[in-house]
């Protein structure tokens, strides 16, 4: 579904960075949920975001990959845990995610634009 036009202004704000998973984590109380520890490099350091794709892809997979993220999205409480930003993904048909990954010899921290 196509979303409302956003302002130029509003684009400007986000701050789309390479980020690296460092850690990958189930979460006992939740069957969606990881929580991932990120590297976004010298301006935001190590952060944690919870992302909802336990049941398509397994932390061990996950570890090492760098993905595109949302690094200034304000931060989210989600199963008792805070979400420091949101990793890009497509959305596929009936909703399933598909992770983007980056390549492994871009820096972390890296803008995207």
């Amino acid at each position: 579904m196509k979303k409302p036009n956003c302002t130029f202004a509003d684009f400007l704000k986000l701050d789309f960075r390479v980020g690296e998973i460092k850690q990958a984590t189930p979460l006992p109380n939740s069957s969606k949920l990881l929580l991932l520890s990120l590297d976004l490099g010298d301006d935001y350091g190590v952060v944690e975001i919870l992302s909802g794709i336990a049941k398509y892809i397994s932390p061990q997979e996950l570890v090492g990959k760098k993905v595109p993220v949302l690094a200034n999205l304000e931060p989210k409480p989600m199963a008792g845990k805070i979400s420091n930003g949101f990793i890009l993904m497509a959305d596929l048909i009936h909703h399933v995610p598909a992770l983007i990954f980056l390549s492994p010899d871009i820096p972390n921290g890296t803008n995207l634009c």
